[in-house]
């Protein structure tokens, strides 16, 4: 949508726009009323205008087009059918001649970079079909008399990172393609090199411009007036158009030339100065104050001034220029006129956005304001001394200052790996040493007390081991991004040993949704029907796989009737079944715990039997509730992040043996969350965003249900870790529910407190090259993780098990 607004407007989208992006309901960023070159054709006599592909256009235009088929962004799962809708209307299209314009936007490039990145293996015979379209439509235009004064603008929205995303900063982002073509052009533009040979730099070929720039461009070529809040420059290159005898050398056919009539006949000064005069009136909206008509001396012009007070002198010497129409064409870019259509343009595109400092600032003071009222009821519990404060202190710290550099904000997921790798190393030379000398009972010899210190460092390195894996799963961020890695290197290209890994984990879940604290019959049938669930789960997979990533199943014997299998109905199938287990689970959790009792006369120990029981009991209550959960979050991710669970699943284990205290088992959760989200594939762009398991069992497009099972799909690994450390935390040797109210106090103050430095940094540096790109998609993200996991996740699951320690 942004991009689409640029392209047809000229103007500069808003960072909402980007938001909005996502919501496919969303009327309210429509273009309708707004001055853009679809307007301007439409309002010709005889105006008609034909759309096929991407359905952004009808939400932008709506009753602008004669006739028009839309196809959805969002299920960028079809690389095939999204294009075929478009090309399938083309050959009649090209027959008709009672349209003036024609807008086709595919979506199969797109898509398949968001799946499989840029070399993925159906990029190329995707291009090729592309290419085949653009030479139907050329052939077209050289034989059918009525496109014979047609011009054909090929371009891209966007470009794509090496991961296949984008909306970020990097070059390959920001490049998208951009050809002027027409057979009428071959003679002007005779002595270019086509094909153009690869060149030095990664995407500098002919001249690189702004993509605002196609407006007035187009404005020019085809003789309407340019859009009103257009900041784009004509493209220089294209003035040569305008040269002298051009007549003698193409033949002009009378309906081309009634469309270029008024500029052909002009001068290319001409052209440039409506384009000036256009985007002066953009330029004394902006700057009231300044005078753009009188003359100014070289005193006032000179040294360090402000930009209106800059682009008002640049003027100046524009209207004392005397440069003829000759220089103006070869020396454009230097001469008066193009020194301050491009400042301007520089100028208005960093202004595009309007601040109220007092809203800025009013967000801040209630940031503040929310921080303090958090610190102040969370300090008597999280200022009680112990060994973590420290490391919670400087976590939160180091992590707030870091919001303040792009580069540390681009490369988050280092410092949660880095962290999560230090954090382990701490608990297991803590363990090994409490479990070797210190924490040995007295009458152990030297042999035991070795043995159980062997363990111990054993116990301590299974964490740090899966760590190291885990971070090489998914390459993220800016700098590393599709870099080769384990989900789309080693599982990819062996797709055994993912499909063996991801049953083993399908297979092995129904133990955990036993429900051990009942009877041997509800025991055996929970076990059964959690069988047949998993087996349900594991053919959604394999079938949504065969449909979305079908790359990931050669050389496998998949039966091919799961291709034909309705992924929606069966989708809905699956969640029902979970609803259903988690009926039972709940009803099962309802019971009585059966604490056990000592006939001794020791009331201590008695006491303590109860509550260790208690807390085994508490865990298998709960654990059918955690096995769902892990079904469902597999259910919504990727099947090369289906691993990742068994190793999460392991390091939950290694931390439960370790016998940590509840400010331990709370920092661990709390690392864990975040790095987790970034194992998965995440970052702070907002081009990372998955949206393939947003639609399982929906239908149609609802902006509750897609946004919920979108959210759970991209914080699968720390909804995850929220439930094991509530796990984690029943097993502690603590009385009450104050065990979760610890956990809950730290998580509350952090993710306040990373609200409040991202706001800061967002104000602080909001004339930043990349306060879009970088800092306010990272704000979005702090929302995210402050509503969706802490408000939603970490509120239920710690008032559960709280409720659960009162029962």
């Amino acid at each position: 949508m942004p991009r689409i607004k640029a392209i047809t407007t000229g103007s500069i989208p808003s960072f909402l726009d980007a938001i909005l992006n996502f919501a496919e309901s969303d009327r309210s960023s429509s273009l309708e009323h707004q001055d853009t070159w679809l307007a301007q054709l439409k309002a010709r006599q005889g105006g008609r205008l034909v759309l096929y592909g991407d359905d952004t256009w009808l939400k932008l235009f709506p009753q602008t087009f004669s006739r028009a088929e839309g196809t959805s962004s969002f299920f960028v799962s079809d690389f095939t059918e999204v294009d075929y809708n478009v090309t399938r209307n083309l050959p009649a299209e090209l027959k008709n001649d009672d349209w003036n314009g024609m807008v086709l936007h595919y979506l199969g490039l797109d898509h398949i970079g968001h799946k499989s990145g840029p070399n993925s293996p159906y990029m190329v015979p995707k291009q090729a079909e592309m290419d085949g379209v653009v030479s139907n439509i050329y052939h077209a235009l050289e034989t059918e008399e009525h496109l014979q004064d047609t011009l054909l603008v090929l371009c891209g929205d966007h470009g794509m990172n090496d991961a296949g995303n984008h909306g970020g900063s990097s070059e390959g982002e920001t490049s998208p393609a951009l050809v002027f073509i027409s057979p009428k052009l071959s003679l002007i533009f005779e002595g270019f090199d086509c094909p153009m040979t690869r060149p030095a730099g990664n995407f500098d070929y002919y001249e690189k411009v702004e993509q605002s720039d196609i407006v007035p461009t187009l404005a020019g070529l085809l003789g309407f007036p340019i859009p009103k809040n257009n900041i784009g420059i004509y493209i220089p290159s294209l003035l040569r158009l305008w040269a002298a005898g051009m007549f003698d050398e193409i033949s002009w056919t009378p309906s081309y030339l009634l469309v270029l009539m008024v500029l052909l006949t002009g001068d290319r000064k001409r052209i440039a100065e409506q384009n000036a005069q256009q985007l002066l009136r953009v330029v004394n909206e902006t700057f009231p104050g300044l005078s753009f008509g009188r003359h100014l001396s070289s005193d006032t012009c000179t040294g360090a001034i402000e930009n209106g007070l800059r682009l008002a002198c640049l003027w100046s010497r524009v209207q004392h220029s005397n440069k003829d129409d000759a220089r103006l064409g070869e020396n454009f870019k230097s001469s008066a006129l193009g020194t301050f259509l491009k400042h301007a343009q520089n100028v208005m595109s960093s202004t595009a956005s309007n601040y109220s400092a007092a809203k800025l600032y009013g967000g801040i003071a209630a940031a503040t304001l929310l921080g303090i009222l958090s610190f102040g009821v969370s300090s008597p519990v999280l200022l009680k001394p112990n060994d973590v404060r420290p490391w919670a202190l400087l976590m939160t710290m180091v992590y707030g200052l870091m919001m303040f550099a792009s580069s540390a904000v681009e490369e988050e997921h280092q410092y949660w790996y880095f962290l999560a790798s230090a954090w382990f190393l701490r608990l297991g030379l803590k363990n090994y040493v409490e479990s070797s000398d210190a924490g040995a009972p007295v009458t152990d010899d030297y042999r035991t007390r070795r043995r159980r210190g062997l363990c111990s460092a054993l116990l301590a390195v299974t964490p740090l081991a899966t760590m190291r894996v885990i971070r090489a799963w998914n390459q993220t961020g800016q700098k590393h991004a599709g870099r080769p890695d384990i989900a789309r290197g080693l599982l990819s290209n062996h797709s055994y040993i993912l499909w063996a890994l991801v049953c083993i984990i399908y297979l092995a879940l129904p133990g955990k949704m036993r429900f051990k604290s009942l009877g041997q019959f509800a025991r055996t049938a929970s076990f059964v029907y959690a069988t047949v669930l998993c087996v349900v789960g594991l053919v959604f997979k394999i079938a949504f796989t065969t449909a979305d990533a079908p790359e990931l199943l050669e050389g496998l014997p998949i039966p091919q009737i799961l291709a034909s299998f309705d992924l929606t109905r069966l989708a809905r199938a699956l969640f029902l079944g979970m609803l259903l287990i988690c009926a039972a689970a709940s009803f099962s959790s309802q019971g009585r715990d059966r604490y056990t009792t000592s006939d001794g006369d020791n009331a201590t120990q008695d006491t303590m039997a109860r509550l260790q029981t208690g807390h085994a009991n508490r865990t298998a209550q709960v654990m059918p509730w955690h096995g769902i959960l892990t079904l469902f979050l597999m259910t919504q991710s990727r099947v090369t992040n289906i691993p990742l669970f068994a190793l999460f699943e392991l390091q939950m284990q290694a931390v439960a043996l370790m016998n940590l205290s509840v400010d331990e088992v709370s920092l661990t959760s709390l690392i864990l969350q975040y790095a987790s989200f970034f194992a998965f594939g995440g970052s702070n762009a907002i081009s990372s965003i998955d949206l393939s398991n947003g639609y399982n069992g929906v239908s149609g497009y609802n902006v509750a249900v897609v946004g919920a099972l979108t959210f759970c799909s991209n914080w699968a690994g720390p909804i995850w870790w929220t439930f094991a450390s509530m796990l984690l935390l029943a097993q502690c040797r603590h009385d009450g529910c104050s065990r979760y109210k610890y956990f809950y106090h730290l998580s509350t103050c952090f993710v306040v407190n990373g609200v409040l430095f991202v706001m800061l940094a967002c104000t602080a540096l909001r004339t930043h090259l990349f306060i879009w790109t970088v800092f306010s998609p990272k704000y979005l993200y702090m929302v995210a993780w402050s509503l969706g996991l802490h408000l939603l996740f970490n509120t239920s699951f710690v008032l559960l098990f709280m409720w659960l320690e009162m029962s």
